[in-house]
Order: structure tokens, then C-alpha cells, then sequence
């Protein structure tokens, strides 16, 4: 399983300060999570396909309808400021 030794090092790895006791509550959660997993490993799976959820999700999208659009200038009438048949924004690129 895991010992404090080892959860000392993965927590100075991870720049972590933990306390005496701290190390200790952690110790002992992950003994209890690793041996959740031992159990979950004494499961025989062989005859369960591979999933990527525990349900079954499908995408609801609505169905692609062809709309008329406003033309370009009545778009172009939307914007703050244009140039002829362009928008008109800020620079912000800098020179050199």
C-alpha cells in the first residue's frame, strides 16, 4: 500500500507543506482509496464493453434549416463605425 514516507515525497514534489498530521490524514485516506480500488480489481469485467460514461448521452442539436440573412448592409448599419463595406475597429497592434 502506501506509506507516510511516500506521501512525505509526492507532497514536497507537489510543493506542498503539509503538517505532521496532515500527513498523517492523508496516509490513511489514501490507503482507503487504493484499497477501494484492490476491490473494484477483484470485479471480473471481461464481459463488459468499454465506456466512456456510466449512461448513455446523446447531443441534442436542432436540425439545420436554410434562413435568409440580412444583407450586408443592413448588418454593416449595425455596427459603431464602418469603412465603406468593412467594420471599423480599433488598432491594436503596436509599431515595432
Amino acid at each position: 500500500m502506501i506509506d507516510r514516507q511516500q506521501v512525505h515525497k509526492v507532497a514536497h514534489l507537489a510543493r506542498l507543506a503539509l503538517t505532521d498530521q496532515e500527513e498523517e490524514t492523508l496516509t490513511t485516506q489514501l490507503q482507503e482509496i487504493l484499497g477501494y480500488f484492490d476491490q473494484l480489481s477483484e470485479l471480473d469485467t471481461s464481459d463488459v464493453p468499454p465506456t466512456t460514461r456510466a449512461i448513455e448521452v446523446v447531443n441534442v442539436v436542432r436540425a439545420d434549416e436554410l434562413k435568409t440573412h440580412l444583407s450586408r448592409d443592413a448588418i454593416l448599419d449595425c455596427a459603431p463605425e464602418r469603412d465603406g463595406e468593412f467594420f471599423k475597429v480599433p488598432k491594436i497592434i503596436n509599431e515595432g
